[in-house]
């Protein structure tokens, strides 16, 4: 019998409790190898970001960019030929001014709206559900690219240093991605430092190898790339298709301003004062990116790059067909230093590493935003769950697995996944910066109109470092907000006319995707709620308490659940077997009088071999003639400790339970009985049962089980 039908004694005194004290707490640190031990929720603020570690973790998207901006925006240029490349500047130039311009725009909406929903809060709330929804989806979908694009671009460069590895491409970024979530899965502030490091390795090195650039060019001995040597296969374009490729440069280069809303849905993860904090991030990560944008596309130019959409429209590269391109970042460096030099490969490993790390600005935008929607009902609940290190780590493993699933389909050739980045980003982009000037224009109508009994706002900072605006500051924040939906929305129709045909319509099939799910789970949510919300017309008014035992065979398990039936008193009990055997039925009848067993044995016949149909008739029937009484059904039910026992035993008991839920008045009452086998779970090599390790309980070793031969504690006497 188990420890619950017999006092048991304790078995301190023998070696195996022992060692289920020092076991669980192996499995516990094996388990948590990865992800670290589980902390409490007391230590969350202990979690907040200072803005130096907030930098590489929310803007190493942004940063990391400037890798393969400058070499898209030349790549598609150079389709046209080397002639093309004299229109870089101009291109470029529009897009700092696009960056300085979104920049201004989120400092705004920080400003306004700290509490992480970032453009997603700005639509729905003053846009409604429907354009709340659209940019959620594009945020979804964007992240879900930034870590994709990121990955590939980072093995790509890694491929430009070590070409031997280009058979391993895609293995490579799963890998990485794996590592990526397991550091995230640590916690926010373990992954920021381990992300610190690396990002300001990188932003540091290409600073110096463009002022090192600069500076030879400036002493008359330019760097000149690899590439320069080779000639470009041009097409022959008409006008239209001129101005088409320009708008198709400046696009992809506009990729340079991926992630930088991620600060704005990141604001609840920055120490206090959050906006204050946030918003200095958000403009250092502007000025960095930047400086790093142009000085690397300056240096692109003089070295003369020649980077090709086709590798071998390079003319004069003969290994074209079976060498990888080496990316602009590694020409450029390798002009500079030296392709063998140290500095070489301090910036080409820099590079692959801030690149892959550029995939953390998603892996803590989508649990935040994901978390955001699941507490507004468009997600699942499971979303809003916070894990062991204080992550919402579901979020976390959701992604990492999309993403994987991406990398495999598309064998991670970062040409064809960046036709499906920006997309997103500039319809969250459009659409919150709309939702802000909707939101400026409700300010300053209720300055002007302030409604009676309103309580006015307190002078000076607030909590987060926020000092109320004044009209003129809510005018200001008005037109750069209006500047911003204007070019981002321009920016839109661009990116998309000119990367629909090349890939992006598949973000197009999955936003829509996506818009319907989280409509359908709020739906969902919104009928439940109304259908189990109390109101005056439902009553529960039962009369009555009436004990059915589930007998099959006359075992230990059937007896301890018929010991608990009669200790939990009910006000009639009786013992229930549905008769699929003749035989089998005839020996229960035997073993009952022989167990000395006062409980009554009702016998239901089953002519088709159905054992819930017998019962659920029994039940209807015992309800009409007795009233509203509520019926409790014991079942016995084995735990095992192996995965396989399961497929071992039959699952009617689980079936009969499936069904009996569906029966108005009946309540099912489990009575577990534990198999030697479950030693491995209770046991001395236990593992901790859900949520035990996380609050610090120890494991306790089990009591003794009765032996064989005792009989259960009132099953025969009562």
């Amino acid at each position: 019998m188990n420890e619950a039908d017999s006092p048991a004694e304790p078995r301190s005194t023998e070696p195996r409790s022992a060692e289920s004290k020092s076991a669980p707490a192996e499995l516990k640190s094996a388990k948590h190898w990865i992800i670290g031990e589980p902390l409490p929720t007391e230590h969350l603020e202990g979690q907040l970001l200072p803005k130096r570690f907030a930098l590489p973790i929310f803007a190493s998207d942004p940063l990391s960019s400037v890798a393969y901006a400058p070499q898209e925006l030349v790549m598609i240029l150079l389709v046209g030929g080397l002639a093309f490349l004299s229109f870089t500047p101009w291109v470029a130039l529009a897009v700092v001014v696009l960056l300085v311009t979104v920049v201004a725009s989120y400092r705004q909406l920080i400003r306004a709206y700290p509490s992480g929903g970032g453009d997603y809060e700005v639509a729905h709330r003053n846009l409604g559900e429907k354009a709340g929804l659209v940019v959620a989806s594009a945020l979804l979908v964007d992240y879900v690219m930034t870590v994709v694009v990121s990955v590939a671009s980072g093995v790509d460069n890694i491929i430009s240093a070590i070409p031997e590895l280009n058979p391993f491409r895609v293995e490579l970024a799963i890998v990485f991605v794996i590592i990526l979530a397991a550091v995230n899965l640590r916690g926010v502030s373990e992954s920021s430092k381990a992300f610190a490091i690396p990002t300001y390795l990188f932003i540091g090195s290409v600073f110096i190898m463009i002022v090192v650039g600069l500076t030879r060019t400036a002493l008359g001995d330019p760097p000149v790339a690899e590439s320069a040597a080779y000639d470009v296969q041009g097409e022959s374009l008409t006008q239209a298709a001129i101005i088409l490729l320009l708008l198709r440069s400046f696009a992809s280069g506009c990729s340079a301003l991926t992630g930088v809303e991620a600060i704005s849905n990141g604001v609840p993860a920055f120490r206090l004062p959050k906006i204050r904090n946030a918003q200095a991030t958000l403009v250092a990560m502007g000025g960095i990116a930047i400086i790093l944008f142009s000085g690397l596309t300056a240096m692109a130019l003089i070295s003369n790059v020649h980077y090709a959409e086709d590798p071998c429209h390079l003319i004069g590269w003969a290994e074209c067909a079976t060498e990888p391109q080496p990316s602009l970042m590694a020409q450029v460096a390798a002009a500079t230093f030296g392709g063998d030099s140290f500095p070489f490969y301090v910036i080409q490993a820099a590079t692959a590493l801030v690149l892959l790390l550029a995939a953390n600005t998603a892996f803590n935008g989508f649990p935040l935003l994901g978390s955001v929607l699941a507490r507004d009902g468009y997600a699942p609940k499971s979303l809003s769950t916070r894990g062991d290190r204080l992550i919402y780590s579901n979020g976390v493993i959701i992604l990492a697995l999309v993403a994987i699933a991406i990398l495999v389909i598309f064998q991670a050739n970062l040409t064809v996944l960046i036709q499906l980045y920006i997309i997103g980003v500039f319809v969250s982009f459009t659409i919150g910066q709309t939702g802000m000037v909707r939101h400026w224009l409700r300010e300053l109508s209720r300055r002007r109109h302030p409604a009676k009994g309103a309580p006015k706002r307190p002078a000076g900072r607030d909590d987060d470092g926020a000092q109320p605006l004044s009209q003129g500051a809510i005018m200001r924040a008005l037109v750069i907000n209006a500047i911003g939906a204007a070019m981002t929305a321009v920016v839109l129709i661009v990116v998309t006319v000119t990367k629909f045909t090349h890939g992006a319509w598949i973000v197009f099939v999955m936003m829509p995707i996506l818009f319907f799910l989280m409509l359908g789970v709020h739906r969902y949510y919104r009928d439940v709620e109304r259908e189990i919300e109390p109101d005056p017309t439902t009553t529960f008014g039962a009369e009555g308490d009436h004990a059915i035992v589930l007998v099959g065979r006359m075992q230990k398990p059937t007896l301890k659940a018929l010991d608990y039936a009669i200790a939990a008193r009910h006000d009639s009990l009786e013992a229930v077997h549905v008769s699929l055997d003749e035989a089998q039925t005839k020996q229960l009848k035997k073993d009952w009088v022989k167990q000395n067993i006062h409980v009554k044995l009702r016998i239901l016949s089953s002519p088709y071999r159905d054992l819930s149909y017998p019962l659920i008739q029994y039940i209807k029937q015992h309800r009409a003639e007795h009233g509203s009484e509520v019926i409790t059904v014991y079942m016995p039910q084995y735990i095992v400790g192996h995965w396989w026992e399961n497929l071992l035993h039959n699952h009617k008991a689980r079936r009969i339970r499936q069904k009996l839920m569906l029966v108005h008045g009946v309540t099912v009452a489990l009575v577990p009985w534990l198999l030697d086998s479950s030693d491995l779970i209770y046991g001395r090599r236990s593992r901790p049962l859900p949520g035990q390790d996380r609050r610090g309980e120890p494991v306790r070793p089990v009591p003794r089980r009765a032996p064989a031969n005792e009989k259960p504690t009132g099953a025969g006497r009562r």
